[in-house]
């Protein structure tokens, strides 16, 4: 018997459907011939806790720190036991096993993990699906490869989760015992992803609370063209009083000008016309999704990933959600406009969009070469029950519906203008947009576009016809919301200094996967670290607190880039897992010498933030610390149970 283990039941249907055989259901898995194909439900098995190890962790102790096992060691997940019983069954029955683990660095972890776990020692190949559709995976049963030409990912994934495993039980046991010193009753957890992104949104908020508003004084000039009449606006010189986006903050030499204005003539000076050609916006990947989503229709990036994951595996009506592509496979465009017409048929707004689609064009979003281990969010062509939707699905369904559409829509053409204008020896700047071909763009909600300004020639004359000066007043960075914070999670570049790491950091996937970036933010906000006021992520004072105690290295996205350098490495066979392993081990004992609990105590007693604790669970037992002697330099122990969720929250 060959048995085909999937990395989830949808895959495992998919298989199942291009095998000969039929198919015949039975207890966590699909017959078809001499092939039975089975699946995982995610992760069956998670690093196992410190006390596995060594009873005497099962107390949380600083001088039992780091903890680093000799010998590692996987346990099932509680919910996954019934399906890794199913598999151990079947596996003892394979005369040959196919490992069906998404193409890419975690579902090749997620599948071996379990066939290793399990001691299976026969012949395992690879089979390697990236699209659901039957003659895909026909292909792909087709050209299944050796599993051990993937082993440097599987040890490069390996290393990641044990990497993770080691930072968050260490530092989470080491701040949450000191922070027992520092006089607070509670887990204090620090992960390698979830605490940058608490970091991001305290220092976003400390930039709110510390922003000091000031005056500014833009100066318009209304002027008479050749062919029309435009406004533009002063584009003060170096030595008048700026600010550092060079905005005037004196209204003195601002008054002074538009006193001289009125009647005076002047000369169009620098004059830049372009006509440019936007294309479409790319289809969806779930974190672009959980933007477009939050913005349009205040959905968190939680109910974005839930509503897919309903219209994926309850509804049928898109492809795999959990997608960090955009583009789609070159194969799939033949397919289009059947599935687009199948998504359309039940919705007035879709088949008025697709009646508008013209099918001979091709985008860019059509490129295998872009596709990794799953292509962008798109529909199947099911069509859909509205009836049976909820008005959010409809909402998110609509949306993936429209990106996979515009890519039979036109290029937006618009004309752009750029105009400086010289007056009195002062420069006046005015820009303007005219829409030649609207193109893709009707099908989108989008900000209004700069009005056009009247035809305009290079040296033409110009005359002020008024002049004012208006008063306005900075104002501080906008809070973070689900939408802002998954694109800065996205691109998590842009809010590092070090150009090297900025550069790793812009090509990797940023902070967190497609899969877990809704997680993280979930997790923040149960862990009493931050709360939601309207579309608003802001940290709590313990999240404040938290950030402020704990070493900068730790609350900034650059261990991320270093990690994954060198986890690249590793996949590349250019890395060794275990030299990855001790730096880390030298970083992490330098981070844990700084745990100091007068300095926790002091940021606890003075952080600012807002109200708010972790949130209740239904049925939650209370969890109490016992107090014991240590013989190590810092005494204070705890009795906590450890929980790091996967995947470096």
């Amino acid at each position: 018997m060959r048995l085909i283990i999937a990395e989830k039941p949808s895959l495992a249907r998919a298989i199942a459907d291009a095998l000969p055989g039929g198919g015949k259901r039975q207890e966590g898995a699909i017959v078809c011939g001499d092939t039975t194909v089975t699946w995982c439900l995610g992760h069956l098995l998670e690093q196992a806790p410190p006390e596995a190890y060594d009873p005497a962790d099962k107390q949380w102790r600083l001088d039992r720190l780091p903890i680093v096992p000799g010998t590692w060691q996987l346990a099932p997940r509680p919910k996954a036991r019934g399906q890794l019983a199913v598999i151990r069954k079947l596996i003892k029955q394979a005369t040959s096993v196919v490992h069906a683990g998404d193409p890419d660095r975690e579902g090749q972890l997620l599948v071996q993990e379990v066939i290793e776990h399990l001691k299976y020692r026969g012949p395992v190949q690879r089979l390697l699906i990236s699209d659901l559709n039957r003659p895909a995976v026909s292909r792909a049963l087709a050209s299944l490869r050796p599993n051990t030409e993937f082993q440097p990912l599987f040890q490069a994934a390996q290393a990641r989760s044990r990497a993770d495993w080691l930072y968050g039980i260490n530092l989470t046991r080491a701040w949450t015992l000191t922070g027992r010193q520092a006089g607070h009753d509670g887990v204090l957890s620090v992960g390698r992803v979830q605490t940058p992104v608490l970091g991001l949104i305290v220092r976003r908020d400390n930039s709110i609370r510390d922003f000091k508003p000031h005056p500014f004084y833009p100066l318009w000039v209304d002027l008479q063209v050749a062919q029309g009449q435009l406004r533009a606006w002063w584009a003060p010189k170096a030595h008048q009083p700026l600010d550092e986006q060079g905005r005037l903050i004196d209204r003195t030499p601002a008054d002074a000008l538009a006193a001289q204005l009125h009647g005076a003539r002047g000369t169009l000076t620098t004059l830049d016309q372009q006509e440019k050609r936007q294309a479409p916006p790319l289809p969806y990947s779930l974190s672009a999704l959980q933007v477009d989503a939050a913005r349009r229709f205040g959905l968190s990036a939680q109910m974005v990933l839930d509503i897919c994951q309903r219209l994926y595996e309850q509804h049928k009506l898109i492809t795999y959600p959990r997608s960090d592509c955009r583009y789609l496979p070159e194969e799939h465009l033949a397919l289009a406009q059947r599935s687009l017409s199948g998504a359309c048929q039940n919705d007035d707004t879709l088949r008025g969009w697709l009646n508008g689609a013209d099918f001979t064009l091709r985008s860019k979003a059509w490129n295998d070469k872009q596709v990794g281990a799953h292509h962008a969010l798109a529909p199947t062509g099911k069509p859909a029950d509205f009836s049976q939707l909820s008005a959010t699905e409809g909402h998110v369904f609509r949306l993936i519906v429209r990106n996979v559409m515009a890519q039979f829509y036109r290029p937006l053409r618009t004309f752009e203008v750029k105009a400086e204008f010289t007056l009195l020896n002062e420069a006046f700047r005015a820009r303007g947009q005219s829409i030649l071909d609207p193109g893709w763009k009707p099908l989108f909600t989008t900000r209004e576009d700069t009005p056009p300004l009247p035809p305009l020639t290079q040296g033409e004359a110009c005359q002020a016809l008024g002049a004012g000066v208006e008063e306005k007043e900075t104002r501080p960075p906008e809070p973070f919301t689900d939408a802002s914070l998954i694109k800065a999670m996205m691109n998590i570049g842009r809010y590092v200094d070090d150009p090297n790491v900025r550069r790793i950091l812009r090509d990797t996937d940023g902070l967190g996967t497609e899969a877990t970036r809704a997680g993280i933010i979930e997790t923040l906000v149960q862990r009493g670290y931050l709360v939601r006021q309207q579309k608003a992520l802001r940290a709590t004072k313990l999240g404040g607190a938290l950030i402020a105690a704990l070493p900068s290295a730790v609350s900034t996205p650059e261990r991320t880039a270093l990690w994954e350098q060198r986890l690249r490495a590793i996949s590349e066979q250019q890395d060794d897992p275990n030299a990855f392993q001790h730096a880390l081990l030298e970083d992490l004992r330098a981070l844990l010498n700084q745990s100091d609990a007068a300095k926790l105590r002091h940021s606890l007693q003075t952080a600012q933030g807002e109200a708010g604790g972790p949130a209740k669970r239904s049925g939650a037992t209370k969890k109490s610390y016992t107090r014991r002697k240590s013989t190590g330099s810092k005494k204070t122990t705890g009795s906590r149970r450890s929980t790091v969720q996967k995947g470096s929250q």
